[in-house]
């Protein structure tokens, strides 16, 4: 018997509209009337993913910024918090201002970043996010930020990442959300580490969670957890390493890992 359901938001628990279908959204229902516990994991900020949690009625604390926040959806009370070290974020700025890297940071839940651009603008409709504009980003690095984002080309992405994890080192958990995201958090800031800390909280057993997701940063979630269940339209990274493969996101992928392993309905 699982007790505890870990769910992924963007291209997992919502289609390609944005959306939680009502088919989802009564699945969920039927995990908690089951005595399950339904949780998120995103690495959207706390502001972005409450908004979806309290769409479809949960009542628990959400793991957001890949880990480094999980905090109450009823008090807002903050359960576990890991920000990026400080000395991390100054080197991080200063890389990206001489390289002129497009940076993100989230202070206080707000988005912030030191000009306006076409990728600030496109992520802040994607994430409905509001963002805030500081041209003296040394105000920004003495702000405690659970997470730091670049966005750019994938390729670029895939090559810069090992020499960010050079320039600051173990401190720092560094991660893709999207192919054009890469994400800079505490080291202990990982969906993974988050994951255990909940099922303690809830007093289950990592062997009673399961964890499900589609992307590169879900994968010490899925690796932690008793169940690992991979969406269809994750990158092949993850299905190779996912216990389980369900349908897309598109297909009400969640719904029928909710129906195979809590429910016990699907009927394959």
């Amino acid at each position: 018997m699982y007790k505890l359901i870990a769910i992924d938001i963007d291209d997992t628990l919502i289609n390609d509209e944005k959306e939680v279908t009502p088919a989802t959204q009564a699945a969920l229902e039927q995990a908690v009337a089951a005595g399950v516990v339904v949780t998120l994991a995103t690495g959207r900020a706390y502001a972005s993913a409450q908004a979806i949690a309290r769409q479809t009625g949960l009542n628990v604390p959400i793991i957001t910024y890949q880990g480094a926040l999980v905090k109450n959806l009823m008090d807002e009370k903050v359960l576990y918090e890991r920000y990026v070290p400080q000395d991390a974020v100054r080197k991080l700025f200063q890389y990206c201002v001489e390289h002129n890297l497009h940076l993100q940071t989230y202070i206080d839940d707000k988005l912030y970043a030191r000009e306006e651009n076409q990728k600030l603008v496109e992520y802040s409709q994607l994430n409905k996010t509001r963002y805030y504009i500081e041209p003296v980003w040394e105000k920004l690095v003495e702000q405690p930020t659970p997470k730091m984002l670049i966005i750019d080309d994938p390729a670029y992405l895939d090559k810069l990442a090992p020499i960010l994890r050079e320039l600051l080192g173990d401190s720092v958990h560094i991660t893709k959300s999207k192919p054009h995201f890469l994400e800079i958090m505490h080291h202990e800031g990982t969906k993974g580490l988050a994951l255990e800390f909940l099922a303690g909280h809830f007093g289950c057993d990592l062997s009673e969670t399961i964890a499900v997701g589609d992307s590169w940063n879900d994968h010490e979630m899925l690796e932690a957890a008793g169940l690992g269940v991979a969406m269809a339209n994750a990158i092949p990274a993850l299905k190779e390493i996912a216990d389980f493969v369900t349908l897309s996101n598109n297909e009400d992928g969640v719904k029928y890992a909710i129906d195979k392993f809590i429910l016990n309905t699907a009927t394959q």
